[in-house]
């Protein structure tokens, strides 16, 4: 697969999502559970982060027996990580960043990736390996839309997927932007619900932000 079929792959994969749940799974039993509660109301597109020792574990478990989630894997930060989301079947890869080693693996690689951008001159790093699907993190705090709409100006054709104090007050404004194809965040399933098991809680949660979101 080339990197340009990749790239048109995770866009329709993230253009479709409207919203990517970013999950740091501490407890491998809450993984399949949460996945359930995210899918039910709404929510299928579910990044997994590789931030706990039971992540890939949790990535595993989600695959194996929530077949309609689409499960990507983030943090990814290396080309080890590549390769353990390439192993687990995940359908896509999302980073913070990006360094030129991870980019040519990716490049290589079969999984279609969105890698993190901050600045023009990473958009610039990333455009050059053939990325013009990226993750602009941490969107609010590197800048927020004002940043957003200046990087849209010498590269009108990137698509992105913002993230980094994204919420439910001000997801829409972020999702009104042209060139944004979703968003991304962690406030469809807060810590504390998970903790508690508040299933029902995430899946109302979920059921209300999609249909805000969608409607807008």
């Amino acid at each position: 697969m080339t990197t340009t079929s990749k790239q048109d792959q995770i866009a329709e994969l993230i253009r479709q999502a409207t919203v990517i749940p970013v999950l740091t799974i501490e407890r491998l039993a809450d993984a399949v559970p949460l996945a359930k509660a995210l899918v039910a109301g709404g929510v299928r597109t579910l990044e997994v982060t590789l931030r706990t020792p039971v992540a890939v574990d949790a990535a595993k478990a989600i695959i194996a027996e929530v077949p309609d989630a689409v499960v990507g894997i983030g943090t990814i930060l290396n080309a080890d990580d590549l390769a353990r989301a390439e192993a687990l079947g995940a359908k896509f890869g999302i980073s913070p960043g990006a360094t030129p080693e991870l980019l040519k693996a990716v490049a290589a690689g079969r999984l279609p990736f969105a890698p993190g951008i901050a600045t023009a001159s990473e958009l610039m790093q990333a455009l050059a390996h053939g990325f013009d699907v990226v993750k602009f993190f941490p969107a609010e705090q590197a800048g927020g839309i004002k940043a957003l709409r200046a990087l849209a100006g010498p590269f009108p054709n990137v698509r992105v997927c913002p993230t980094g104090g994204i919420g439910e007050a001000n997801a829409a404004i972020w999702l009104a932007e042209p060139n944004v194809l979703a968003v991304g965040g962690s406030w469809l399933c807060p810590a504390a619900d998970i903790r508690a098991g508040n299933w029902a809680g995430i899946t109302a949660m979920c059921a209300k932000a999609m249909k805000t979101l969608k409607a807008g």
